[in-house]
This record gives C-alpha cells, structure tokens and sequence, in this order.
C-alpha cells in the first residue's frame, strides 16, 4: 500500500512539472498539490534524480525539471497514459534475463489482466522457436503484456495478430513511417526486421489462465549496434526515420491501441482485426516458402482465414491452411 501510495505521488509531481512548462514550482505550492510536508517534497525531488531527472533548485523560487531521463521509467509511461487497465501496474527493472519470465511468475501469482512487465535490457532475450533477441540497454522497448481473455483456446493465436496490429498503429502514429506485416506477426521496413512478438499461453485443457505478449521492438539503435551477423536482417525506429524517437510515448501509444483492439475484438471478434492485419500484409499475394514443423511448403500466400491461419496455394492449386510456420518471401 505504501509503495502505491508513494508513486501516485510521484506521479503527481511530475503532472505538476509538466503543466509548469518548464517554469519554476514552489515548495509551498508542491507541498500543497501533494498534501504532505515540504521535507516530504525534498525527498520525492531526490527520487526523481536519482531516477535520471536533472532538477534546478532555485530559493524562493522552486524546482524545475531541466533535463528528462533517456531512460524508460514507469513514471515516463504513467504520466498521461490514456489506459483504463493496461499499463496501470508497472513492474520495472533495469537489466532483466527476460521480460516474458518475470510475466510468467506475476501470472502465475495472480497478477492483474493489464500488467505490464518492461525492462532497459535482457541478457537472454528470445523470440519465436527459441531464437535469441539482441537487447541493448537503452535503445529499444523489451515488454511483456499479461491478458486473461475469456476466449476458447483455440483462438489464442488471434492475439498474436492482434498485438501485430496495435504495434504497427501505434509506430505509424509516433513515427509516420510506414510498417508491414510477414505473417504472423514480424514488423518490418525494406524488409528488414524491426519488431518480434512472442505470444505464449498460461492454460488448462479447457481454459486459458492467461496469454502473455512478449514485444521486442528496436527503436533508437544505429546501425553500429547491430551484430554483424544481424545487420543484413535487422533496422530499428531511428534508422527509418532518422531521428530519435521518444521511447515511452511509444509504449504509451502501443498499450492505447492495444487496449483499444482488445476490447473491441471480446466484443465483435476477430474479423475486424483480420481486415487491419490484412491491410499491413506484406506476404498477400507473394510467393513465400512457409518451413513447417512437416516440410517448406512452397506457394503463393492467399490471405489468412477468419481464424488467423494463413491460407498458401502452392503450384498444383492445392490450398493449405498453416496454423505456425517460419516464412520467407521470394
């Protein structure tokens, strides 16, 4: 109750800096916005430097926030954060093994549907069938999104697509570049791999306890920060667009449209997302090789069903219908 208690506050004060535009902020005027005693102000100005906050103290005249963190801070992403319940508990850490870990033990442990788990680094960040996710300090977005849908488990895989959707909204309204889709759920720009997605399951054999989105998105990296055996396969937010992008505006964007998408989708169902998904599509149309767990299946991508499942027709005209495959575009 205490920790709570302490970050509203926080939050508070930082509300209060920013409608200040930059101007000074008595102690008296903090001590009373935040109803406790002006030491209690000191101690809160203290915490905010030491989370990377650079504050000039000026007598009789106050405090003023000179200099943000260029880290992510669950302050950065709280403040004006348009959410009803995602991304209103924060669990946050520096440097993490892997963000999808942690939100498994909170799942398990009965964290709230919303909770968002984000980290400026992971040392074994992974993505799809185990891969390894290069995850530099603060340079990209590492999180994990717990949801507990009250869905059949056989559509579970629609959220994979779902989170696609929302992420590729939200770079396109931060950013206004232009991403696109490989099925399921990769991002990218000239071909190059911007943003994974890892969705992984909490269930039983009749229920879903809870569906756990993992996101790895590179936003501020220069071409300097990728491996070499990467850099041919991988770009990053800043090299699109050349400039720095602001990195929690874009968490606060993505848990928005996310939020948004997911609500409407336990109200109307997949289809809706299925035409958004669609219209992102790179592979529609395009000869791709899908490697299956089975064999490559090789053929032109045709659409996906309205259950998520992407529909290949191969050189026979024979449709298949590939519920989890790695794809290449010719």
């Amino acid at each position: 109750m205490a920790h709570y208690v302490q970050s509203a506050l926080r939050e508070k004060l930082l509300e209060v800096f920013t409608h200040a535009n930059g101007e000074f902020v008595s102690g008296q005027q903090l001590s009373e916005v935040l109803g406790c005693s002006r030491t209690a102000v000191w101690k809160h100005i203290e915490d905010l430097r030491k989370e990377g906050y650079e504050l000039e103290a000026i007598r009789r005249k106050g405090y003023r926030i000179t200099t943000k963190p260029e880290k992510i801070t669950s302050n950065e992403i709280q403040l004006g954060l348009k959410t009803k319940f995602l991304g209103r508990n924060i669990h946050y850490e520096e440097t993490v093994t892997s963000t999808q870990k942690i939100a498994h033990k909170l799942a398990y442990d009965g964290a709230n549907e919303g909770t968002i788990v984000v980290a400026e680094e992971q040392v074994a960040g992974r993505g799809r069938l185990d891969r390894s996710w290069h995850s530099p300090k603060y340079t990209g977005i590492w999180m994990s999104i717990i949801l507990r849908p009250a869905i059949p488990l056989p559509q579970s895989p629609q959220l994979t697509l779902l989170a696609a959707v929302s992420i590729a909204q939200a770079i396109q309204e931060v950013t206004n570049l232009e991403p696109e889709i490989k099925w399921p759920n990769d991002i990218l720009f000239d071909r190059k791999k911007a943003v994974g997605i890892l969705t992984e399951l909490q269930a039983e054999s009749d229920r879903i306890n809870s569906i756990i989105i993992g996101v790895g998105i590179n936003v501020n990296q220069t071409e300097d920060d990728f491996p070499d055996d990467i850099k041919d396969k991988a770009t990053s937010l800043r090299i699109q667009s050349g400039k720095e992008i602001n990195r929690s505006e874009l968490i606060q964007t993505i848990l928005e449209k996310l939020e948004k998408l997911y609500e409407s989708y336990l109200k109307t169902g997949f289809y809706p997302i299925k035409l958004l998904w669609e219209a992102y599509a790179i592979s529609i149309g395009k000869e791709i090789v899908a490697s299956t767990l089975t064999g490559k299946i090789h053929g032109f991508a045709k659409g996906i069903t309205d259950e998520g499942v992407l529909i290949i027709e191969d050189a026979n005209r024979v449709i298949h219908h590939v519920h989890s495959a790695d794809i290449e575009i010719k």
